[in-house]
């Protein structure tokens, strides 16, 4: 005899606990590059070139999201857990390909890989846990998910930018993804159960009107899910050129890799951290001004960071920017499942992370033409003032709740 499904967190711990493990592995493949990839560029392929540096971030972020939305159709067709193991399967070539690269088009290629690692496998874990916890506690869900991903990639960019300044830029910092992508897929494969039934039973009581182009809809013109997607898209847009740029400007203000890693890995850690508590904010606080504020504080960072030249200002700013995404990002996964119906999540979910995600690549892009032409404060500068925009454009547009 089957046993009765229950939604909510407690009900269903042993499943929820195992996808956050399953996440954390996703997000230390990110970590894996996170703080010595603009280094490797320039030491193993001579690369110089913000821009150029910059195109692995491009391609990743346009195939991340991308396959982010992929990753909601295809849930709803065959099925979260096949969707997750398909992920991991992509990444176990990654750390080869970047330990052996002759050129860095091998480079770009493995990022290609890891777009296609992190749309289907971050996604499916995201979806996977809304499925169990239920409608009561999606905040306080996506805060666990989000600490566990990126406290990851705060963990392994510290150590690998360590491993790089003690050992070198290759291979050794790189021996992590091989061990991180066959656990992933080792326990995707053996211990993780579909969610469908879950899914099933929700929808039997929601009251929540179905959507009539999901695309459409959550790109923009339904105002809580169109605000919220282009707040995601910014928040990653910096965060893009936090990835890209910041590592080439400490390096310029002659930091040691050893440096460069904490200073990078601190603005994750903090984000990870304090997910978990903002997630539990998302589900008693307005998630309304939790996105204003947190995306104010960002651009005030954003800000400041052009006349940072010591450690001490760069740790404290990337600690800061850290609590500012913190108080946004499980905020937006979870105004977004709140504001769909439980057969349409999986698509909005994906529709948002391919716009979230985006981000990733507009922002490196942005910031490679910027920095050509007039230099890293310009970035920086640019950056903060569109980050600015966003957070008032959800004051303006976000119904309130």
């Amino acid at each position: 005899m089957q046993k009765e499904i229950q939604l909510g967190l407690r009900q269903n711990w042993k499943q929820f606990t195992l996808l956050v493990i399953v996440n954390a592995f996703v997000g230390g493949m990110v970590g894996m590059e996170r703080s010595i990839f603009p280094k490797l560029a320039e030491t193993a392929f001579g690369l110089t070139s913000p821009s150029v540096i910059t195109s692995f971030i491009v391609v990743f972020g346009f195939t991340k999201a991308i396959f982010n939305y992929l990753s909601g159709k295809l849930s709803a067709k065959i099925g979260r857990k096949k969707v997750l193991i398909l992920g991991w399967i992509f990444a176990i070539p990654i750390p080869f390909l970047i330990i052996y690269a002759p050129t860095f088009g091998w480079v770009i290629f493995a990022n290609f890989l890891l777009g296609i690692n992190q749309g289907l496998a971050w996604s499916s874990t995201v979806t996977m846990k809304i499925d169990l916890v239920g409608e009561k506690q999606r905040g306080f869900a996506m805060g666990l998910n989000e600490f566990a991903g990126y406290i990851s990639v705060a963990l392994v960019a510290v150590i690998t930018g360590y491993v790089a300044n003690k050992y070198g830029i290759r291979p050794y910092p790189f021996y992590i993804g091989i061990v991180l992508s066959i656990a992933g897929l080792l326990v995707s494969i053996f211990l993780i159960k579909d969610t469908q039934r879950f899914v099933n039973k929700e929808c039997q009581g929601s009251a929540i009107t179905r959507l009539g182009n999901v695309f459409l809809e959550t790109t923009w013109t339904n105002d809580s899910l169109g605000a919220t997607t282009q707040a995601g898209l910014v928040n990653n847009l910096n965060d893009g050129m936090f990835w890209g740029i910041i590592p080439i400007m400490l390096s310029q203000q002659h930091f040691q890799l050893t440096d460069i890693g904490i200073i990078v890995g601190v603005y994750p850690a903090v984000w990870g951290f304090a997910q978990l508590i903002t997630g539990k904010m998302a589900d008693l606080y307005s998630k309304k001004l939790l996105m204003f504020y947190g995306m104010l504080i960002q651009a005030i960072v954003l800000f400041c960071m052009v006349g940072f030249t010591t450690y001490t200002e760069w740790i404290v700013g990337s600690a800061l920017l850290g609590i500012g995404t913190a108080l946004v990002y499980p905020t937006f996964l979870a105004n977004i499942a709140e504001n769909t119906h439980p057969a349409d999540r999986a698509e909005a979910l994906g529709v948002f992370r391919f716009w979230r995600d985006s981000g990733y690549a507009i922002g490196a892009i942005l910031s490679g033409i910027i920095a050509e032409f007039l230099g890293f404060n310009a970035v920086i500068f640019t950056i903060a003032a569109l980050t600015l925009f966003s957070a008032f454009i959800i004051i303006f547009k976000l119904k309130s709740k």
